[in-house]
C-alpha cells in the first residue's frame, strides 16, 4: 500500500516537472497571430511589424493568418475558441471594444474569453479623398460633403471597422448621411479609392501616409487632438471646424481565456521588446504612428483600457443605431 501511495507521488512529480519543462521550453513550435482584416490593411501592416520582431526574441516564427469579415468578429470568434496554449495569438484594434454594441449576437465575449497581452499603438487616422475629389481645402471638403450627400460616396472595411467607427462620426458631426461602401478590409477599399470608384474614407495612417506623400489621394485633415508629426500640414478636424471631433485607433495583443500566465508573461516581454526595436519604431513612424510606452504593453493596461472603451463606445453607437444581427 505505501509503495502504491509512493509510486503515484512519483508519477504526480513527474508530471508537474514535465508541465514546468514544458512551459519553460515555450515557445518550441509556430505561432499564428490571427488578424481580423483583410492583408494590406493598416491592422495587417502593424501585426506583420511586431510578428516580425517579436519571431526574432521568441526564436519562432510568428507567423500571420488574415481572417476579414464581420467587423473582425469572424477572427475574434476564431481566437476565443483556439487552444489556450500560446501558440495562438489575436491582435485587433478599437473595433474589439466597439463590437459588444454593434452586434446583437456574439461568439464571444471581448474581455471575459480573451487574456489581454499589452497595447501595441494608438494610430491616428485621416479624412482622405480621390484623386480628383473637387475640393482642395477642409473647409471645401465640409461644404462640398454637405451639398451634396446624395452623391457622395463613402468607403468602409465594414461594420465595426476603424473607418466605418470613424465615418460614423465625421456623418454625425456634419449632419449629413452619405451612401456608405462596406468592403472586406481596408486594403480592398483603399484600392477602389485610388482608382476613383469611391469619394471619401477616413482610414488610419498607417495605410495613408504612404499615398498621402505619393500625391495618389487628397489629404484634408487628421482626427486627432494635435497635428500629426509625419503630416505636419494637415489640419486636425476639430481646428477645422469640427468642435471636439476625435477618434484614435488603438490596437492590442491578446490570447485565448486559460492561456498560462508564465506564457503570457513571455509573449508580453517579446512584445515591448518588440515595440523598442529601432526597425519597428522607425517603419511606426514612417505610418504615422508610434509604439505605445512599456508600462502600456502589458496585460493590466490592456485589460482596463478594453474595459473603458466598451463602456465610452456604447451610448455613441446606441445613439447612431447602427447593429447588425
Amino acid at each position: 500500500m505505501k509503495k502504491s501511495i509512493k509510486s503515484l507521488l512519483a508519477v504526480a512529480l513527474l508530471g508537474l516537472m514535465g508541465g514546468a519543462q514544458a512551459q519553460d521550453a515555450y515557445p518550441s513550435k509556430v505561432i499564428t497571430m490571427l488578424i481580423p482584416f483583410a492583408a494590406g490593411g493598416p491592422t495587417d501592416t502593424v501585426g506583420r511589424l511586431v510578428a516580425q520582431s517579436m519571431s526574432k526574441d521568441l526564436g519562432q516564427q510568428v507567423i500571420v493568418e488574415n481572417l476579414g469579415g464581420a467587423g473582425g468578429t469572424l477572427a475574434a470568434g476564431k481566437a476565443a475558441k483556439s487552444p489556450a496554449d500560446g501558440y495562438t495569438i489575436f491582435l485587433h484594434h478599437i473595433g474589439h471594444s466597439t463590437a459588444p454594441s454593434l452586434y446583437r449576437k456574439l461568439s464571444y465575449k471581448p474581455v471575459e474569453d480573451f487574456e489581454p497581452i499589452g497595447l501595441v499603438t494608438d494610430v491616428p487616422m485621416t479624412i482622405v479623398a480621390r484623386g480628383d475629389f473637387p475640393a482642395k481645402t477642409v473647409a471645401e471638403m465640409i461644404a462640398y460633403v454637405k451639398a451634396n450627400k446624395e452623391k457622395v460616396t463613402y468607403a468602409n472595411a465594414g461594420l465595426g471597422s476603424a473607418s466605418h467607427l470613424c465615418g460614423m462620426l465625421f456623418q454625425s458631426a456634419l449632419g449629413a448621411d452619405l451612401t456608405t461602401v462596406p468592403y472586406k478590409g481596408t486594403g480592398p477599399a483603399m484600392n477602389d479609392l485610388l482608382g476613383g470608384q469611391v469619394d471619401l474614407m477616413c482610414d488610419q495612417t498607417t495605410n495613408t501616409t504612404s499615398q498621402i506623400k505619393g500625391g495618389k489621394i487628397k489629404a484634408y485633415a487628421v482626427t486627432t487632438t494635435e497635428r500629426v508629426k509625419s503630416l505636419p500640414d494637415l489640419p486636425t478636424l476639430a481646428a477645422s471646424g469640427l468642435k471636439d471631433f476625435h477618434v484614435g485607433v488603438w490596437h492590442g495583443l491578446y490570447a485565448p481565456k486559460g492561456t498560462p500566465k508564465p506564457v503570457i508573461d513571455r509573449l508580453t516581454k517579446s512584445l515591448q521588446l518588440a515595440l523598442k526595436d529601432p526597425t519597428v519604431v522607425a517603419r511606426f513612424a514612417e505610418l504615422g504612428t508610434e509604439p505605445v510606452t512599456q508600462a502600456q504593453a502589458t496585460p493590466d493596461a490592456l485589460g482596463k483600457h478594453l474595459k473603458a472603451e466598451i463602456a465610452k463606445w456604447q451610448p455613441i453607437i446606441a445613439k447612431a443605431g447602427q447593429f447588425a444581427d
